[in-house]
């Protein structure tokens, strides 16, 4: 209703200029703009020469000298000069008017109408009724609805102004007393669609409202809720007072009321308080959660205070703040800080814990700056977090044990040779180990290549023309430690710094048309900053003070540096081969793609970066000794080269096997190409200055199409030509020649993974959308290392929302079909792998399971879903979570039970869609059992 304003507004401006044309001084002495029609029959009149039949026309722009009211036009003279100074205009827009039926001028009742369809538009302004009254003996305006055939009330007024409409049944304003009543109108303000009796303008600013219904359903006329208040004053843009409101379900009242309501109006963002939900849990006792405040620090920036609160003492604290800047950045910080209290103080099973998470991801529009970018997707946080926490509902998180963080600032200089810088900050945590390992900083710079011989001008032919050289830098400042250890003084104590420079010296060219070469050298030098030296000391002790004997770990600090050089060169070509069956056939050729490569390697050994110590054999007689080789760059965050030399010679052969076949559809022009096999490469390798098992073993790779863009079966295996003795270790024979075959199989795998639904099985199949394949960082347990999809299951958020929401088409379609589907829609996404082990003559399988996730739709309103699994090794089921949702139009009701393990619990939730009324819902859930 906050627009009733600029609509009476518009009226008066309209009567104004009606009643001007009507019976304004200034008239045109040849031409009547209005014809009087007989007593005896309907009026009619024909402004400008228009006929009445679908009236419209277009009215200039007028000045004040035609705009002028008298309570007595019918006594005044036409010739009259006006004595009043003219005035500037005051419409400045065109006006159109039109009525379907008739546009009428009544002289005896000081009256015009409009009739049927009628409309008036004056700006952004427009005005649909069945009738429309200009009274000016009273000085009023009025709109209503007329009675179609079947005297059903139909037309009723429409007001619109850009995109905010009202939608009264009748309207009825007085120009003297600037009062207006409009009854039973219909508007939307705020995500709110209001429906009242009758309004009553009182000023500009003020408007009484009596026996209003409000809800966000979309059947405003039939609601499934909604509240009732009896008395509102609504001041637009401002405020809104109520008295008594109830809450009505199915037009039932209950017993959620309200003595007296105020709601700011505001068309910006405006601070408030989050109502928390009232839980209970066996452990903690009653607590208040998912409660606090909102904030709006600034047009780009809002920050939300959630907290929770238990009885027995245990609290949770989660600042959040979103900011995002259009075409600059966006941006999403999560802080969360727990303690959790188990039992009472004093009892003996009484424990503390205290979790912390930190999110944060920051994105930079590729827009906003083409030379650099500054990027963050941050995870850290205690490793029992996502097992303790109260309020974690992500699945896939909790089944992720490891945390992987990175911020990073890159920018480019431009030029002849481009220089790219990049800082950054890793971090990744293992929540089993609790070991973190950080970066920090880790600074990389590159040189782009440099061609020193190549032409001016023209293309780079021969070996020295595509001579190229780069140079690359990387400085590390690498910390491992423990979470005990974040963030104290020991933790910066380990650290260690080093920085790698490597100059990298390629070439390529072309043998005999069609073999591709290449040749290169690599150059690198490594400084770091402290060294570690090795001994054994035959007097060190332990913890109890006595005498064992041990290697002691001694750190030399000072700069120190060692350099590395190696050389490669490769040879490989492609052929083709293709096999023709006729155009007639069903399939029409088969074309086999064959890339084989050979390559050869030396790496020198850099023995003078090695020393030895000696001590006791550990299983050997009492003067025996055993001799230990180190390098006293061991454990700097460069490892060192390689004390031996090799010389190995490598070959890979890849194939790809592709068929073209008719084409089931009958339009089509040209055969449709399938793969039949998708790269199945073969390599091993021969090391020449190896002493024995100068063979490598052979990597099988390759993926078998099932269906083409759907579902690829993955495999590979690793076959070794060497036996194995009675200690089941490789030794220096051939397995053929052990009495075995050509090759021994060590190890194999395969999986594949496949989602399909009953799109699948319709005319033109499924077609996944671009938004499907995006990364959804928004998504919190996908930014905390969850899987995009709900493989393993699906989480719900703090409002218990467990699936996403459907876009616009889909929420149509559902409107348009019937409560029950003939055809029920559906999805399953299935998982499947296996291992095998055969290394030393073990033969088992080591892993062997599938995973399965899916939904049915069982109809518009009603949705279930599930995700579990089956160990096929242990004969098990893996973690399984069923789930199951009801759409109630303007409410969702969620259930989310996880039936077994670890994490068994069970959520039960139903509240309001709007985000309006949000916080009117009802929450109710088990956790699972923290001590198990």
């Amino acid at each position: 209703m906050q627009y009733t304003t600029r609509h009476i507004l518009f009226l008066i401006s309209l009567v104004l200029f009606l009643t001007s044309v009507v019976h304004a001084q200034d008239i045109p002495k040849k031409k009547d703009i209005f014809v009087p029609a007989q007593p005896q029959k309907d009026s009619v009149a024909k402004i400008n020469g228009l006929k009445p039949d679908g009236l419209k026309t277009s009215l200039p722009t007028l000045s004040a000298d035609t705009l002028g009211i008298s309570s007595n036009l019918a006594q005044q003279d036409s010739t009259k000069v006006d004595s009043t100074k003219a005035g500037d205009g005051f419409l400045v827009d065109i006006v159109d008017y039109k009525a379907k039926d008739y546009v009428r001028l009544s002289r005896r009742e000081n009256r015009m109408y409009l009739h049927d369809e009628a409309e008036v538009i004056y700006g952004d302004m427009q005005i649909n009724a069945g009738l429309i009254i200009l009274d000016n003996e009273k000085n009023e305006v009025y709109a209503f609805g007329i009675k179609d055939t079947a005297d059903a009330y139909v037309q009723t007024p429409i007001f619109k102004q850009g995109g905010n409409v009202v939608e009264p049944d009748s309207i009825r304003f007085n120009f003297d007393t600037k009062k207006a009543l409009i009854y039973n109108s219909r508007t939307e303000q705020s995500g709110f669609r209001i429906k009242n009796e009758v309004s009553k303008r009182e000023n500009d600013s003020v408007i009484y409202m009596q026996n209003v219904k409000f809800t966000t359903s979309e059947n405003i006329e039939d609601p499934e809720y909604y509240f009732y208040a009896r008395k509102i004053k609504f001041v637009p843009k401002k405020k809104i007072v109520t008295g008594l409101v109830n809450m009505y379900i199915a037009d039932v009242p209950t017993i959620l009321g309200l003595p007296f309501g105020y709601f700011p109006l505001t068309e910006d963002r405006a601070s408030g308080f989050i109502i928390p939900s009232v839980a209970e849990d066996n452990r903690r006792g009653f607590s208040l959660q998912n409660g606090g405040y909102y904030i709006p620090v600034s047009d780009f920036m809002d920050l939300t205070i959630i907290g929770d609160y238990f009885t027995n003492g245990s609290f949770a604290l989660r600042p959040q703040i979103s900011y995002a800047k259009r075409y600059r950045f966006n941006g999403f910080f999560n802080l969360q800080i727990e303690s959790l209290l188990e039992s009472e103080r004093g009892f003996p099973d009484f424990r503390k814990t205290n979790n912390y998470n930190v999110s944060w991801t920051h994105s930079q529009d590729a827009k906003a700056s083409p030379n650099s970018r500054f990027s963050a997707q941050v995870n850290l946080g205690s490793s029992d977090f996502f097992t303790q926490t109260n309020n974690q509902r992500n699945i896939g998180a909790f089944l992720t044990n490891t945390f992987n963080s990175s911020v990073s600032y890159s920018r480019t200089f431009p030029g002849d040779p481009q220089v790219n810088v990049d800082v950054a900050a890793t971090h990744t945590q293992n929540t089993n180990t609790q070991m973190i390992q950080m970066s920090l900083p880790n600074v990389n710079a590159s040189v782009s290549r440099i061609y020193p011989f190549a032409p001016k001008t023209g293309l780079k032919k021969g070996v020295i023309h595509n001579v190229n050289l780069q140079y690359n830098f990387n400085g590390q400042n690498r910390i491992s430690t423990t979470e005990e250890r974040f963030l104290t003084r020991e933790m910066w104590q380990d650290a260690t710094l080093g920085m790698s420079h490597s100059i990298p010296i390629a070439t390529n060219f072309k043998i005999f048309k069609y073999f591709s070469a290449s040749m290169g050298t690599n150059f690198e030098e490594r400084w770091v900053f402290e060294t570690f030296q090795q001994r054994f000391d035959p007097d060190l002790e332990n913890e109890q003070g006595e005498v064992i004997g041990g290697v002691v770990r001694d750190t030399i600090a000072g700069f120190d540096a060692f350099r590395s050089y190696n050389f490669s060169t490769s040879l490989g070509t492609t052929v083709y081969g293709t096999f023709n069956f006729g155009k007639d056939k069903k399939i029409q050729a088969i074309r086999h793609v064959i890339r084989p490569s050979v390559s050869y390697s030396i790496n020198p050994g850099f023995d003078q970066y090695y020393d030895e110590f000696t001590r006791p054999a550990r299983n050997g007689e009492e003067d025996e000794v055993e001799v230990v080789s180190f390098s006293r760059f061991d454990g700097t965050p460069f490892s060192p080269p390689g004390r031996e030399f090799s010389s190995s010679l490598g070959f890979s052969i890849s194939n790809n096997l592709e068929a073209k076949v008719t084409d089931k559809d009958t339009t089509a022009t040209e055969a449709k190409k399938i793969i039949l096999l998708n790269n199945l490469s073969f390599s091993s390798g021969y090391n020449f200055s190896a002493d024995s098992l100068r063979i490598n073993p052979v990597q099988v790779r390759g993926g078998i199409p099932i269906i083409t863009g759907k579902l690829d079966i993955n495999f590979s295996a690793q076959l070794d030509p060497y036996a194995l003795d009675n200690n089941n270790r490789r030794f220096d024979r051939f397995n053929i020649d052990n009495g075995g075959s050509l090759f021994r199989l060590t190890n194999a795998s395969a999986n594949f993974g496949y989602s399909f639904s009953d799109k699948d099985f319709k005319k033109g199949g499924n077609k996944e959308s671009d938004d499907d394949s995006k990364e959804r960082l928004t998504d919190r347990g996908f930014r905390n290392g969850g899987r995009p999809d709900d493989l393993f299951g699906r989480g719900s958020d703090l409002d218990g929302n467990l699936f996403e929401e459907d876009d616009e088409k889909e929420k149509e379609d559902k409107l348009n079909s019937e409560f029950y589907n003939f055809k029920i829609p559906w999805t399953l996404r299935l998982s499947y792998n296996v291992n095998y082990n055969n290394s030393a003559r073990q033969n088992e399988i080591g892993a062997h399971s599938i995973a399965f996730s899916g939904d049915i739709e069982l109809s518009p309103k009603w949705k279930i879903g599930a995700s579990s699994g089956f160990d096929l090794k242990n004969l098990g089921f893996t973690f399984t979570s069923l789930r199951f949702q009801r759409d109630l139009e303007s409410w969702r009701m969620s259930f989310q039970w996880i039936p077994f393990s670890a994490q068994a619990s069970w959520n039960f939730f139903i509240g309001i869609k709007s985000s309006v009324l949000s916080d009117i819902k009802y929450d109710k859930r088990r956790e699972p059992d923290r001590r198990l």
